[in-house]
């Protein structure tokens, strides 16, 4: 029985990330043939997401994801800012500028982790919180790249303030996770040297959560 329920399980969650595949619904027979199960199956894996919220069919009968994913992604966001704030610490101290972590959301960057450096006479004010399109800035323009299969880091100057510089980097490897670890400054900038201590802090946090 365990050994059954840990495989209704298993299939449960690949069936969640594919629907978390693209924003277009699939029909049973499609998530059936993409999974590799049979039709009953993939039904009553579609069944029981729906009487928990995680999946939804709407009036031509796809399946989507559901609203209850929700309130997971929501819980996901303090333990993604824990996670992140040692390896941001190190950066924004050997950066000399305000590093931050931001995930995407929609079509926008949202800043769910910033830490300021502590030596700094200036530095830029970055609050958590704050969002903006993935086409403006540093952290967005990373994340994109990463999406068309560009690696390394990007970098951008007075897209989200003016005078202000920014370095990004995505992280990679975390299949579940869309995000850049990054700094900003009104200082100057050595855009190579900074490129390489992002790229080696978002590799750390990568590290941290797989």
């Amino acid at each position: 029985m365990a050994g059954e329920a840990a495989q209704t399980l298993e299939r449960g969650l690949r069936l969640l990330r594919v629907l978390a595949d693209g924003q277009r619904g699939r029909t049973p027979t499609e998530l059936a043939a993409e999974l590799g199960l049979s039709r009953p199956v993939v039904y009553r894996l579609i069944n029981t997401l729906q009487q928990e919220g995680f999946a939804r069919r709407d009036s031509d009968g796809r399946v989507h994801l559901g609203f209850g994913v929700l309130v997971l992604a929501q819980a996901v966001q303090p333990l993604l800012r824990a996670a992140a704030l040692p390896a941001l610490r190190r950066l924004a101290e050997r950066a000399g500028a305000t590093a931050h972590l931001t995930v995407a959301e929609g079509g926008d960057g949202l800043a769910i982790a910033v830490v300021e450096p502590s030596w700094t006479d200036m530095h830029v004010a970055y609050r958590e919180g704050s969002r903006h399109p993935l086409s403006r800035g540093a952290a967005g323009l990373a994340i994109l790249a990463q999406r068309d299969g560009v690696v390394g880091f990007q970098a951008s100057e007075g897209q989200l303030q003016e005078g202000a510089r920014g370095v990004a980097a995505p992280i990679l490897g975390v299949p579940w996770l869309a995000a850049s670890v990054g700094v900003i400054t009104f200082g100057q900038l050595d855009v190579e040297a900074v490129g390489e201590l992002v790229m080696g802090a978002a590799r750390e946090l990568a590290e941290s959560l797989t």
